[in-house]
This record gives C-alpha cells, sequence and structure tokens, in this order.
C-alpha cells in the first residue's frame, strides 16, 4: 500500500515438539540460495590440483591398506569380516591351484622347443590341460569347504554374493601376487 512501510513480523518463538527436529524449516530461497555452486570453479588449475592431490593421497591410503590389511581403506570388493575370513583361509592352505600360472609358463616355453617332436608335444599339452582340472577341481572343493565354514560363522544375509568366486580367484594366484598381502601363514586357519 501507497505510504506504508513494511514493519518486520516477529515470528513467535516455537517450543520445540518431542521428536521435532527443534528448528523452523528454512524458506525455499535460503535453501537454494545454500546448496548453489558454481559449475566451473574460479581457478581451474588449483582445482584440478586439489583434485589430483585428494585422489593420490586416497590412493596411498589403499595402497598401503592392501599391504597392512587395513578394513577402513581397502576396495568395496575387499571390505567386511567375510571377505577377510576368506582371504585368510585361501591363505592358509597350500592350493594346487597356485602352481598353475608357473608351470603353465614352462609348459608352454618346453613347446616352443619340443614342436618337432609331435608325440612329446601332444603329451605336454594334455599335461597342461590335465593340471588346469586338477587345479581347478581343488579350487571348487576348496570354495565348498569355504562356504560351509562361513555360514557356520556368520549369518547368511552377512555373507556378500560371489565370496566364493572371490576366494577361488585368490587361490589362482601365486602366494606373493595377492592383493591384500597374505597376514596369516600357512597353516595359520581361521576360526
Amino acid at each position: 500500500m501507497i505510504g506504508r512501510k513494511n514493519t518486520p513480523v516477529e515470528e513467535p518463538e516455537v517450543e520445540p515438539r518431542p521428536g521435532g527436529k527443534g528448528r523452523p524449516t528454512p524458506k525455499r530461497r535460503e535453501a537454494e540460495a545454500r546448496n548453489k555452486r558454481p559449475l566451473v570453479p574460479n581457478d581451474r588449475k588449483e582445482a584440478k590440483r586439489i583434485a589430483r592431490e585428494r585422489r593420490n593421497e586416497l590412493w596411498q591410503k589403499q595402497r598401503q591398506a592392501m599391504i597392512t590389511g587395513d578394513e577402513r581403506y581397502l576396495p568395496l570388493r575387499d571390505k567386511g569380516r567375510p571377505r577377510r575370513y576368506a582371504r585368510d583361509y585361501v591363505d592358509a592352505r597350500w592350493c594346487i591351484a597356485e602352481l598353475f600360472m608357473p608351470i603353465a609358463l614352462l609348459l608352454i616355453i618346453a613347446m616352443m622347443f619340443v614342436g618337432t617332436y609331435r608325440g612329446l608335444a601332444n603329451v605336454i599339452v594334455i599335461g597342461t590341460y590335465g593340471m588346469l582340472l586338477v587345479s581347478i577341481i581343488d579350487g571348487l572343493l576348496m570354495v565348498q569347504l569355504l562356504k560351509r565354514r562361513l555360514r557356520k560363522t556368520f549369518d547368511e544375509d552377512e555373507i556378500p554374493r560371489w565370496t566364493g568366486l572371490y576366494a577361488f580367484t585368490r587361490a589362482f594366484y601365486f602366494r606373493r601376487m595377492r592383493q591384500p598381502k597374505p597376514q596369516v601363514k600357512r597353516g595359520e586357519f581361521p576360526t
């Protein structure tokens, strides 16, 4: 209205209700103003440098966690007590599967030199397939035993999916090359 001054109206003090949030709901424009951020930072080089530093810091923490087994910084695929149990179980036992890669490499090198002797080459190929079959059978038996132990130790909904495949693939790596690094010695099965 013309000539009238707008006097601010004081809102009455609201007593917090039990179970309420204890403060008034913010106005829409206040909430939108608080959430506004520029799409492009003012100093792109500085923003890139900061992002690179954060990424490197996280990578260093994750790398260190892969060596020490620190659960906080492990990748999502390796986190959790059931996965830790599976890693420890695989690392505690001797697996035929971990010998497959070095033996297969030796057999491939041998194939280069004995290619002219057909009978010997066939024996080497059959030996490679036999070693692979024995490794797979050993890995599957290990997975079945591990699943039984996991069900005894943890609730069914606590065990992540594909934990058996996780243990199976870990068994095929040479012990020194496993990531996260083994935290138990051979024969120290988890309890």
